[in-house]
C-alpha cells in the first residue's frame, strides 16, 4: 500500500535505464518515507562486470511505478477486472545482479538470493518465473544465479515484483545476445502478470485491460513526489474482493490524462481501489487525512496494495 503526495520540487528527469548511478532517491528507514522522482526513457541501468560483493556478469536497477490514476471499468466474466490507469515509472529501484551458471555444474536450475527476508527464494518468485518463461518462449537454455537487493517495499502498490520480473527478462535477453525486441519481452511479461509489460514502455503509459495492454505516452514533465509506506499491507486479491462495482467513479480516463498534462499539481487524481482498501484497513484513511491536514494538496493511494 503506497500513499504518495506530489511536491512542488521539479528536478531534471533522467533515465533509469542504461546508467549506473541511482543514488539520487532519498530513501527513509525501511522505505517508510521515500522521496523519489518520475522516470522516463527506459527503466534499467546497466553495469557489466563485478558488483554487489560478487563476481556478476550484469547488474541492473529494477524500477517501480505509481498509478497517477486507477479507474476500474468493470468486472469481467473471468473474474478479473478491466481497468484504465496512467502508469508512471519512478526512481525508487531494487538492484539485481546476474551470473550465468556453468554448463555441467551440479545445480542446473535458476537460483536466487536476497538481502531481504521478505522475499521468497523458491519458484514462486517472479524473477525465477520470468527466467523460465524466457527459455520457454525463446528456446534458449542458459540458467542464472541472481541476487536481489531490495529497496522497494512489498505490498505497496509500486509494482516492485513486476519490475523485478521485467528486469529478469531484460537481463536474460542481454546475456543471450539481445536477439529479442522490447515488444517481444513485453509479450513474455504479459504471460506472467498484468503490470510487467509496462516496464518495457518509455516510463509513462496508459494501461488498460488487466493492465497488460500498454500504450506508451509522451513523457510527463519532471516532478518530485513522496512515497509513504505503512508497516501493514493488503493483498491485491483482498482489495478486489472488497470492491463494490456499483460505487465506482465515472471520470473519463482520457480527460484525467489531459488534466495531468495540463498541470500535475492541480490535476484530478482518482483511485477506485482506495475505498475498499480503507474499509479493510481504516488506518489508511486516517493516514491520508493526516497528510492532507499537514498541508499536502495531493495524497493518493497507488495501485491496490
Amino acid at each position: 500500500m503506497a500513499l504518495g503526495w506530489v511536491s512542488s520540487n521539479w528536478p531534471s528527469l533522467e533515465s533509469v535505464w542504461r546508467s549506473k548511478d541511482h543514488s539520487h532517491g532519498i530513501v527513509g528507514h525501511r522505505g517508510m518515507n521515500t522521496r523519489c522522482r518520475w522516470r522516463s526513457k527506459g527503466v534499467w541501468k546497466v553495469q557489466m562486470g563485478t558488483g554487489g560483493g560478487g563476481d556478476w556478469e550484469l547488474t541492473l536497477a529494477s524500477p517501480s511505478k505509481i498509478n497517477l490514476f486507477l479507474r476500474i471499468i468493470r468486472r469481467r466474466e473471468d473474474g478479473y477486472h478491466d481497468l484504465a490507469s496512467l502508469f508512471q515509472a519512478i526512481s525508487l529501484c531494487d538492484t539485481l545482479h546476474f551470473r550465468e551458471k556453468e554448463v555441467g555444474s551440479e545445480d542446473q536450475e535458476d537460483s536466487l538470493e536476497s538481502d531481504s527476508e521478505n522475499v521468497p527464494l523458491d519458484g514462486s518468485n517472479l524473477i525465477l518465473k520470468a527466467l523460465r518463461v524466457f527459455r520457454e518462449q525463446t528456446g534458449t537454455t542458459k540458467r542464472f544465479h541472481v541476487r536481489l537487493e531490495k529497496k522497494i517495499p512489498v505490498q505497496a502498490g509500486l509494482g516492485g515484483g513486476s519490475g523485478n520480473a521485467a528486469t529478469a527478462l531484460w537481463a536474460a535477453n542481454v546475456l543471450n545476445g539481445q536477439h529479442w525486441s522490447n515488444e517481444q519481452l513485453a509479450q513474455f511479461g504479459a504471460l506472467l502478470g498484468s503490470d510487467i509489460s509496462f516496464f518495457f514502455s518509455g516510463g509513462t503509459a496508459y494501461c488498460t485491460g488487466r493492465g497488460e495492454l500498454v500504450k506508451p505516452l509522451e513523457q510527463l514533465p519532471p516532478m518530485s513526489l513522496y512515497i509513504v509506506k505503512p508497516k501493514e499491507g493488503l493483498s491485491t486479491a483482498a482489495v478486489y474482493k472488497a470492491l463494490n462495482v456499483n460505487s465506482l467513479s465515472h471520470d473519463n480516463p482520457k480527460e484525467l490524462i489531459d488534466k495531468i498534462r495540463g498541470g500535475a499539481y492541480w490535476a484530478k487524481y482518482v483511485n477506485d481501489l482506495e475505498e475498499p482498501s480503507f474499509r479493510l484497513m481504516p488506518s489508511l484513511r486516517d493516514l491520508k487525512t493526516f497528510l492532507i491536514n499537514c498541508g499536502f494538496r495531493v495524497v493518493l493511494m497507488s495501485g491496490s496494495g
